[in-house]
């Protein structure tokens, strides 16, 4: 049985001593796909008033949605200590909620829960991209502030954290490159970093077409 430290390399060692690098592979294997995700949502107009970041919110409580089971497995909170508490679902169920939102409405059925090495190989790129968006948050929350909104109302979920965001994507960075996953796998956790930005993109394009 696999535990949160137990993982084996092709040669059939374990992969204890997991090289740094691995965010800055997939920011670099994913470029292309976060400029779409950037123009898409920008294309929404998403802070042009409160009708439109209410789809924005739409889109992010729906993407968050799918990887609700990802921020509570037990074994991927052993590789990114504190990673339950990292989810902000809640935050953003409650910033529909302020904004007049039935969250209700917009549910989204979320991934399946990882059962092995290879599903949490792809949960770690999934993971990857959800923290990722609260990193590039701040330009979001200083316009979202603009519409009345803030940490206390309809922006809970762009708020940053209390240590700070660089420190908090810091930590989750260092966690990233350390989890440990076999080599047989890397490939996964890019695959899973793509699939996540082309579900944003697709969110996206359907909000700026609504």
């Amino acid at each position: 049985m696999q535990t949160a430290t137990e993982t084996v390399t092709p040669a059939g060692q374990p992969d204890a001593a997991r090289k740094p690098g691995r965010a800055l592979h997939l920011r670099e294997a994913t470029s292309a796909l976060h400029a779409q995700v950037d123009a898409a949502m920008m294309a929404g107009e998403p802070m042009k008033d409160r009708e439109h970041y209410a789809q924005f919110l739409i889109v992010q409580y729906r993407f968050h949605q799918l990887t609700r089971h990802y921020f509570r497995d037990p074994i991927l909170n052993g590789w990114l200590p504190g990673l339950a508490e990292r989810e902000r679902l809640a935050a953003l169920e409650q910033d529909c909620r302020d904004l007049g939102l039935t969250p209700e409405h917009y549910l989204n059925l979320p991934l399946a829960t990882p059962r092995h090495a290879a599903g949490r190989a792809t949960a770690l790129g999934w993971l990857y991209v959800t923290e990722g968006s609260n990193l590039g948050a701040a330009f979001l929350y200083k316009a979202a502030q603009a519409l009345g909104l803030d940490a206390g109302f309809g922006a809970r979920h762009l708020a940053p954290h209390a240590d700070g965001r660089a420190l908090h994507w810091k930590t989750f960075v260092a966690q990233l490159d350390a989890a440990p996953v076999g080599d047989q796998y890397e490939s996964l956790v890019v695959e899973g970093a793509q699939a996540a930005f082309l579900r944003v993109i697709a969110l996206a394009q359907g909000m700026a077409q609504g």
